[in-house]
């Protein structure tokens, strides 16, 4: 697996909290335990994988008042703050008004990700390429646009739904039964106070993802990933089942418009309305024969894309997290291996809707011994046993000198875990392969 040397200077080593407890916090605990800069890594609240290379803090991601008395009592110099939601909360608000070093947006930054409606806005202030759109509160009012709308479309809950509020929608009554399910059955809680109708738009994904500390940005691997559970983009849209990176189909100029029309814009934007963005700035995009479109803006590392961009970074992650929080960030300061880097999730029984635990994991250790790392997501102890608790229960990662290599090893490494119901994309990263074949 493709190590992280550390070419950075070293400085006094500090302690780095990672606020999180899925595979991409996993795997970025891997990465920052290798970091010079770092003399110890914990993780609030962790979970059985990230417990052999990280101290565990027993800490909800959305107790923030409790993670920031924490992270101030113990001297902590950098927090990493890995999924949304104590983003939302406020989480670095609080640790900055404390003097203490974090990497990610503040609560009014990160609206981009927990008010759609606020993104879409703000996309139209600041002419960011993006889908038509129209937001609804009432489900009379939404399906009488609904009735009169050009079809395919995109119904989405507005607030933060774990990546599973969005229905691609062919037919009225689809679209119809999305509305309800949102405004009416609260099949998202609060997250459903509002929802989104878009155009629907056809072309490939590509996730890029830039590193900001409020007005510089330095852009990671692009990286593709798939949301839906089945094979062929069947089935229904989950967190995500597997990717990779880098995305080496693109013309060269695509990544310098991505960067011109939406990156920049975006983190000046920002900017300008009194909300300056630090952390990670994530633009999932659609390649339409009109150019990219944005999809949606996240405020944070994306999950799976960060377990497989992780690994193919150069250097001292702390150091260059720690710059984007202290406002020092070099544009051309991130350093990548050669090759490439696949993921496979392992998902339990019932997912994404009534994910099943309880099932007893095996044959983790020999996947690493086949060449992989596997990141901890849905796991837990039970009784000494390590059994699945969550949705997506484990990301199976290779490197290899190209993305076939390392599709051939990651895919080879996954025969080796099971539990019962387990449930893996057979096709992750088969388009690459097919482009450079």
């Amino acid at each position: 697996m493709t190590s992280l040397p550390g070419s950075i200077d070293r400085q006094t080593p500090y302690p780095v909290l990672v606020v999180g407890s899925g595979a991409r916090e996993h795997a970025l605990v891997w990465a920052l335990a290798r970091s010079p800069s770092v003399s110890e890594v914990w993780a609030a609240p962790g979970n059985p994988g990230i417990a052999s290379l990280a101290g565990i803090v027993d800490l909800p991601v959305t107790d923030v008042a409790a993670i920031t008395d924490w992270a101030e009592g113990q001297e902590v110099g950098l927090v990493v703050v890995g999924p949304e939601a104590p983003l939302a909360l406020g989480l670095v608000d609080r640790l900055q008004e404390r003097g203490i070093p974090v990497f990610g947006p503040t609560r009014a930054a990160a609206e981009l990700e927990w008010s759609k409606r606020f993104a879409k806005e703000f996309m139209l202030r600041h002419a960011i390429p993006t889908a038509s759109f129209a937001a609804f509160s009432d489900l009379e009012d939404a399906l009488a646009f609904i009735r009169t709308a050009r079809f395919p479309l995109v119904v989405k809950a507005d607030g933060l739904a774990a990546g599973k509020g969005v229905f691609v929608c062919a037919t009225v009554d689809e679209a119809a039964s999305a509305a309800e399910a949102i405004l009416v059955d609260r099949a998202f809680g609060a997250a459903g106070d509002e929802l989104i109708v878009e155009e629907c738009l056809a072309g490939e994904e590509v996730s890029v993802i830039a590193l900001v500390d409020g007005k510089r940005i330095a852009l990671l691997p692009l990286a593709r990933d798939y949301k839906r559970l089945g094979d062929c983009d069947e089935g229904p849209n989950t967190g995500g089942m597997g990717s990779y990176a880098p995305v080496t189909d693109l013309d060269p100029g695509l990544v310098a418009t991505i960067r011109a029309t939406v990156l920049e814009p975006a983190v000046a934007g920002m900017r300008e309305e009194g909300r300056p963005y630090q952390g990670a700035l994530y633009a999932g995009l659609m390649l339409t024969p009109n150019g990219p479109r944005v999809l949606e803006f996240n405020c944070r590392f994306g999950d799976p894309e960060t377990q497989v961009i992780v690994p193919l970074l150069r250097g001292d992650l702390a150091a260059l997290l720690m710059r984007c929080a202290q406002g020092t960030l070099q544009s051309d300061a991130i350093a990548v291996e050669p090759g490439a880097a696949v993921c496979i999730v392992a998902a339990a029984a019932g997912y994404p809707d009534h994910p099943r635990a309880g099932d007893a994991i095996a044959g983790i250790a020999e996947a690493g011994q086949a060449g992989a790392l596997v990141f901890h997501a849905g796991t837990a102890l039970r009784a000494g046993e390590l059994v699945t608790s969550g949705g997506r229960v484990l990301s199976v990662v290779a490197a290899g000198a190209d993305s076939a290599a390392a599709r051939a090893r990651a895919y080879a490494a996954v025969e080796h875990v099971s539990f019962s119901g387990m449930q893996v994309r057979r096709d992750i990263a088969s388009a690459a392969v097919l482009q450079q074949a």
